[in-house]
């Protein structure tokens, strides 16, 4: 087979390369701005184990069929790819992209294509094409770095996309209608901008938490946008079923009660099962009457795709390649792209040892080299263990009040019942509710309960979390983070004190089963009723922790200036006293 012909760019800039890599690294995004169509790929697993990827598609006016080969990078250096086609003017094309520092704060960049004709066609205009997709490639490559530098607000300058008729005209009322409601935070006008005017790469899975940031917001009104534009009709919403390996979303449901417990991830020829806290997530579209997005993928396995891949090599039959990685420490795991045995690595920083692979995954980890003892082609990587924190998981939204207002009806299907491993629990109660009746009369008592419990609803959402139900006069309550509850706690008693009632309150933090009960989302288990009987220990005025939630760091800081006092009670059903802390009301 006859070498490649190779053409190069090179640039200069003076941003590091660890701020150009996240932009210029997005091949996704890249082949969007290109204006190459999107794809999807036929996924054919092999006897091997490994996946044959075909993609079909149209370019420059040639028709195309190819093979998907991996991509290999290393991140914030370099990446590379090739398809081998079967239909079109060349036989192998793709990319090489390398990125190093220049020793003086800022970085140079180099951009090749690789391509072997195949049809006459390939062989008298090979060297022009790559050329004009090597001149649209530097165009962009200019337009991102001055996004990144700030010096745009945009990755791209894009034409303008397509909508149906009215689009704009009913994202505009939508709009409206989200900024009149309690949730829309001001934000339903840059929602509507978004999805009008968006790359179609970035709304095919919209993440409010990478929103947040967009809008330089804090991540609930960006969730709570989110909802409330689903509610208006501008957005539609889906679970998402992460792969555990790619964490590309490989099973999908627009309500809870449709997602399964497990699923198959063709790209990675393996069945996996729900994890309901880590690998379920909550993400978000364009109505189709406002922006409809056409199927598929622009890059369906760059860079920025699986960006908790540090390194990915495709190694041939028997290749031994020598790579220095430098990588900070942290938890890894070596592994193939097929199925296969995998090994964890908790790295003390610096360069990262090679590995020896062969057919049945990786085998052992050392040495400089990874070199491939299996009897064909594999890719080999380097994976970041911990998950990303720009995914917005089922407890996180499920602790919010705005998913609970609007979605009330959201519930798992009968039957069926997630865990999750910590969740923070506010049990309240007013004292002397009873006497309160007698004293006031039913009227004008009820009516006092009642703007309590507006009053908590208040306090519990503007500390991110949620009220589960309301039990008489008492309130349950959740938060994904125990110093969120420990914070809405001491407000409730601050706000509380000046409607002369007295607020008994408990809070506890713990595994728990979340289940369907009277037709709503609730908590069940041990935690629940630590909760509560901490509650029970209340006398007014003031709140009763866990040792578990006091003993967080972050609830640590928040009671630092807190007058309280450590305490233990024996409590039925538990063999030993159950210790606590108790803050103490200011007289």
């Amino acid at each position: 087979m006859a070498s490649p012909t190779r053409r190069t760019w090179s640039w200069t800039f003076d941003l590091p390369p660890e701020e150009l890599w996240p932009v210029l690294a997005d091949t996704n995004r890249f082949n969007e701005a290109m204006g190459l169509p999107p794809y999807a790929l036929e996924e054919t697993p092999q006897p091997n184990g490994t996946v044959l990827r075909r993609g079909k598609g149209k370019a420059a006016g040639f028709t195309l069929e190819w093979e998907e080969k991996p991509y290999e990078w290393i991140h914030g250096r370099h990446f590379r790819q090739a398809r081998t086609f079967t239909k079109g003017p060349f036989r192998r094309f793709g990319p090489v992209f390398d990125l190093e520092s220049n020793g003086n704060g800022g970085s140079r960049v180099s951009y090749a294509l690789e391509w072997e004709p195949l049809t006459l066609m390939g062989r008298l205009f090979g060297s022009r094409l790559a050329e004009q997709a090597g001149a649209v490639v530097g165009k962009r490559i200019l337009e991102a770095v001055a996004f990144a530098k700030g010096e745009r607000p945009t990755f791209f300058e894009l034409p303008a996309p397509e909508l149906p008729e009215g689009a704009r005209e009913r994202a505009a009322a939508m709009a409206a209608e989200i900024d009149r409601g309690p949730y829309g935070n001001g934000l339903g006008g840059r929602l509507a901008d978004v999805v009008l005017t968006g790359m179609a790469s970035d709304l095919a899975h919209l993440k409010p938490k990478l929103l947040a940031r967009q809008f330089k917001v804090a991540v609930r009104p960006a969730v709570e946008a989110c909802l409330a534009g689903v509610r208006a009709g501008l957005l539609t919403m889906k679970w998402d079923l992460l792969c555990t390996n790619c964490r590309g979303p490989k099973a999908s449901a627009s309500a809870l009660s449709e997602l399964p417990r497990g699923a198959h991830c063709p790209s990675c020829n393996i069945d996996y099962d729900r994890d309901f806290e880590k690998n379920v997530e909550l993400s978000f579209a364009p109505a189709p009457t406002v922006r409809p997005l056409l199927a598929g993928g622009f890059c369906l396995s760059g860079p920025m795709a699986t960006p908790h891949v540090a390194v990915q090599l495709l190694l041939a039959p028997g290749e031994a390649r020598s790579v220095e990685v430098d990588l900070p420490a942290g938890s890894y795991r070596v592994r193939t792209l097929h199925p296969g045995a995998f090994v964890d690595v908790d790295h003390r920083g610096g360069i990262f040892p090679g590995a020896r692979i062969g057919a049945s995954g990786v085998e052992a980890v050392g040495g400089r080299e990874f070199v491939n003892e299996a009897g064909f082609e594999l890719a080999v990587l380097i994976e970041d263990r911990t998950w990303t924190r720009d995914a917005l998981t089922a407890p996180e939204v499920i602790s919010l009040q705005v998913f609970r207002d609007l979605f009330a009806a959201a519930t798992l299907r009968p039957g069926d019942e997630a865990g999750v491993s910590q969740v923070a629990l506010l049990f309240s109660d007013l004292r002397g509710s009873t006497a309160l009746y007698e004293k006031v009369g039913d009227a004008q008592a009820y009516n006092i309960v009642r703007d309590h419990f507006a009053l908590m609803a208040g306090v519990v959402r503007d500390h991110d979390g949620a009220v589960v139900k309301t039990i008489g006069d008492a309130v349950m309550a959740s938060f994904g983070d125990p110093a969120h509850a420990v914070r809405a706690a001491l407000a409730m008693q601050a706000a509380i004190a000046d409607h002369d009632l007295e607020l008994k309150l408990g809070v506890h933090m713990g595994p728990s089963v979340v289940v369907t009960l009277n037709d709503r989302l609730d908590y069940f288990g041990s935690t629940v009723n630590m909760a509560a009987r901490l509650q029970g220990q209340s006398e007014g005025g003031d709140v009763v922790l866990s040792r578990a939630v006091a003993d967080d760091p972050a609830v640590q800081a928040v009671l630092a200036n807190v007058p309280k006092r450590e305490e233990s009670v024996a409590l039925k059903g538990f063999a030993d006293p159950v210790r606590f802390v108790r803050t103490l009301p200011n007289n």
